[in-house]
């Protein structure tokens, strides 16, 4: 059996409508016969949505209690068993309820494609992880609730379910998405115009680069080469020289001019030095191009029309913008130049703008370009000349005498001519054929192949000695100049990698495309394996059919002993291995450094779980104490024979009792839950819930009326774990009364600050020096000269490891006048997004 294909259902925002997309695509299947269940659909108690459930089968739900509530979550293994050919499942993001099957809905509907299921779900934008930091810049919330980029790249069809704004808020208005009275609040906070527009765009676009990357994948299988011009994207053609900034602004103002336009800036470093490119001004231009949302690529190339079309034709580019070439007039005697050159081999489908600028015909500082190796076609003319001329001289002389030393010299300027454009070969012929025409027509006795005149074989000798050494010395100069140039183009791509360190650019891939790019390669792959005989694995690739082991690579260049990079596309010549070694070392040093880090993330993970850990213990010993004491106590009075007691102190014993084991149970409960969170097998349960359902169920470890409440009944509801919240708080009071002054309660007040809401502790003790207040959280800290039965100090490092726990945080200040105030601040529900709420509306239904 194959696996299941995924559809998902992208949305913006809540309440586009991608629930009722998703059951409207539902009843077509099941029109056409499709065996379709609903396996988790949540309608949120919308109208409309809930009639859409009304003629598809729904799988039965998993019914879960946790923490003394009731949930339902989607029965896996029910629909495992049900086995349909289509499976509903909304809220792809979902954080499944602690005891699930898996933590998260994503690796349910994995389990589901593996077993042959199709799913179509559901998801919106702000739940990628990728785009959590953007969404939280926009909306100012941090979703706790994400999915990997992956899961949803791997989907068969993604299809966006689109709304404006101003619909959406009329929707919104209307009581369509939320109840009345959470509407006022989500319009003014999440709703807001500008936050739905962001998050609209930035759905239009994920959806877009996605579509590319299928246009991109499709035109590599189907090796397409004809540009498709579904999107307008501009190729800058870069030579490093001053104009370059005019030619990318001018590009970005084209690309301002088409929805979805894309500037990408190509410097183009050729093996025979075209142009003297100023590291400095290529950096400038770079920050340049990434300042105006453009990228920047560096290829090598020894023909640049060539391979600045074939680049332009490889990202489907539909415009290419280059400067007026700074050659100056008699310069163009070599060649119409590369702008002329491009503009004639572009086709109907590429234009190319050729843009003014201020350094025209301004000269480029270096001699005309050379051909790498001296190019096919000046070899041809090389020959042309070296064969071809002496006999146009000597058809020429014949004319005209003017005597055997003039003849020489012209026959030599012949020679030097061919050694110019062909190299020495043909110097060498235009020599030899050179000397037999001037024995044969100028040399006595004419006409015939000998000398009579010891004198002119002397004259002769020295002319073919002249020049075979003019030749070799113009062969060996241009074979210098090329090695130069070719080492200075190799130094450009080295000092673009050294670059590239420190500016910190630690991506394997990005590194990987920059190989691809500067070989013009098919694919690349960096393999690895951990013995000689042990398979080879991919640590990371980029292009289509990235080959698997080096054997099958065009090219593989080791790394050590147990690594090598991979290419395919075409064979490097010896002399690219030099730079393509270079990449190759970086390649692995990048791949070192990325599992550093990983085992920096995790050692630090470790530290912090050893952090909480150590909090646990904390609480144990520190808030276990006191419940045990009054239980020890109230059952060591009941069993004493010393003292007869009255039905009423024996009840009032046993509610002592009764309410000790009740708090131990539910601490307990807490910390094993806490516990879980640190080893990875729980995620907190953040419910809406208002903080006078929690806080004053804190106080009851303290003595009566040594704490008030001041908790408005005006408050936002916040998004808590309630069990977590009433432990933070219940040590901050606690703590608070052992250093308050026995005439003076300790004030416990919440207040809205913004998207959040502080719960301040406050007491008029001898309050901490600012050097000493982080060091209090500490654990086993006790701050003065505290009785020792005032506990080892570990109730503030619990409060605080509760409180991160919850994503929220906790400081301290000075109470005005005198003492210390805890400041405790979480989330408000009014900041979430739809996540909290249809949680809660779940929970309420």
């Amino acid at each position: 059996m194959g696996r299941g294909k995924l559809r998902i259902y992208l949305g913006a925002a809540p309440g586009v409508g991608k629930t009722y997309a998703m059951l409207s695509e539902a009843h077509r299947r099941v029109e056409r016969g499709t065996d379709c269940v609903v396996a988790f659909v949540e309608h949120h108690n919308r109208a409309r949505t809930e009639v859409m459930l009304h003629g598809l089968e729904q799988v039965p739900r998993k019914h879960l209690d946790y923490r003394g509530s009731a949930f339902t979550e989607m029965d896996v293994d029910a629909v495992l068993l049900r086995a349909p050919a289509v499976a509903l499942v909304d809220e792809l993001a979902h954080t499944n309820v602690p005891g699930s099957r898996n933590a998260k809905r994503w690796q349910d509907v994995e389990e589901l494609l593996a077993a042959g299921i199709d799913v179509v779900s559901t998801v919106n934008i702000q739940h990628l992880e990728s785009l959590g930091d953007v969404v939280e810049s926009i909306t100012g919330v941090r979703q706790r609730e994400t999915l990997p980029d992956e899961v949803v790249r791997r989907a068969d069809q993604i299809e966006l379910v689109d709304m404006s704004p101003q619909a959406l808020r009329r929707r919104m208005a209307h009581g369509n998405i939320y109840k009345s009275d959470k509407v006022d609040a989500a319009l003014s906070n999440y709703f807001r115009p500008g936050n739905l527009t962001a998050l609209r765009e930035l759905a239009l676009l994920w959806v877009a680069d996605r579509v590319d990357e299928y246009l991109t994948e499709y035109r590599s299988e189907h090796r397409v080469s004809k540009i498709w011009g579904s999107r307008e994207r501009i190729v800058v053609g870069l030579t490093g020289g001053p104009e370059g900034r005019t030619l990318i602004r001018r590009a970005a103002r084209l690309a301002e001019k088409g929805a979805g336009g894309e500037v990408m800036a190509v410097y183009i470093a050729r093996s025979d030095g075209l142009t003297s490119a100023s590291p400095k001004e290529l950096a400038v231009q770079r920050t340049l191009v990434e300042d105006l949302g453009g990228t920047f690529h560096h290829v090598v190339g020894d023909d640049i029309p060539v391979a600045l079309l074939d680049f332009a034709r490889g990202v489907n580019a539909t415009q290419i913008v280059l400067g007026s070439s700074r050659r100056k007039t008699w310069q163009y005697v070599f060649g119409p130049g590369v702008g002329a050159t491009v503009a004639r081999e572009s086709g109907p489908d590429l234009d190319v703008h050729i843009v003014t600028h201020d350094e025209v015909a301004k000269g480029r500082g270096l001699p005309v370009a050379r051909g790498a190796r001296l190019g096919r076609s000046r070899i041809i003319w090389g020959w042309l000349v070296g064969v071809g001329g002496p006999v146009v001289l000597a058809l020429l002389l014949n004319t005209i005498d003017l005597g055997l030393a003039n003849d020489m010299l012209l026959f030599l300027t012949v020679t030097v001519a061919a050694a110019l454009l062909g190299g020495l070969f043909p110097a060498l012929a235009s020599a030899a054929f050179g000397s037999l025409l001037l024995n044969y027509f100028y040399t006595p006795p004419l006409h015939r192949l000998t000398i009579a005149d010891p004198k002119n074989i002397v004259a002769i000798a020295i002319f073919v000695g002249v020049a075979v050494s003019v030749a070799s010395v113009v062969d060996l100069a241009a074979r210098r100049t090329h090695q130069a140039a070719r080492l200075r183009a190799e130094s450009e791509i080295l000092s673009f990698l050294a670059g590239s360190v420190l500016r910190g650019e630690t991506s394997l891939e990005a590194l990987l495309e920059r190989v691809r790019e500067t070989f013009g390669m098919e694919s690349v792959a960096l393999l690895e394996r951990a013995g000689d005989v042990d398979p080879w694995t991919c640590a990371g690739s980029v292009g289509p059919r990235s080959p698997k082991r080096p054997e099958d690579a065009d090219v593989d260049m080791p790394v050590g002993d147990h690594m090598a990079l991979a290419l395919s596309g075409r064979v490097l010549p010896a002399s690219d291995r030099r730079v393509l070694a270079a990449f190759a070392a970086q390649a692995a040093v990048v791949l070192d450094r990325q599992r550093l880090q990983h085992e920096a993330d995790q050692a630090k993970e470790l530290a912090e779980g050893n952090r909480i850990r150590t909090a646990l213990l904390a609480a144990v010993s520190h808030d276990l104490r006191t419940p045990l004491a009054a239980i020890k106590a109230a059952v060591s009075s009941l069993r004493s024979d010393d003292v007869a007691w009255s039905e009423e102190d024996q009840a009032e014993l046993l509610e002592a009792i009764e309410e000790g084991a009740d708090r131990l149970d539910h601490l307990v409960g807490n910390l094993l839950d806490m516990s879980r969170l640190q080893t990875g097998t729980v995620t907190p349960l953040i419910r809406e819930i208002d903080l006078d359902e929690v806080v004053p169920m804190a106080l009851g470890g303290v003595p009566e009326g040594s704490a008030e409440l001041d908790i408005p009944e005006t408050l936002p509801m916040v998004a808590v774990d309630p069990g977590l919240l009433e432990r933070a708080v219940a040590n901050l009071v606690e703590n608070a009364v052992k250093y308050s002054p026995t005439d003076e309660p300790v004030l416990v007040a919440a207040s809205a600050m913004a998207d959040r809401v502080e719960v301040r502790v406050v007491d008029r003790g001898p309050g901490v020096p600012d050097e000493a207040k982080d060091r209090i959280f500490a654990p086993f800290q006790r701050y003065g000269d505290a009785p020792r039965g005032a506990g080892v100090g570990l109730g503030l490092a619990v409060a605080r490891g509760f409180a991160e726990a919850m994503g929220g945080t906790l400081n301290a200040e000075d109470t005005p006048g005198g003492g210390l105030t805890m400041v405790l601040t979480v989330r408000a529900v009014d900041s979430l997004p739809d996540l909290a709420t249809a949680t809660a509306e779940r929970q309420a239904s």
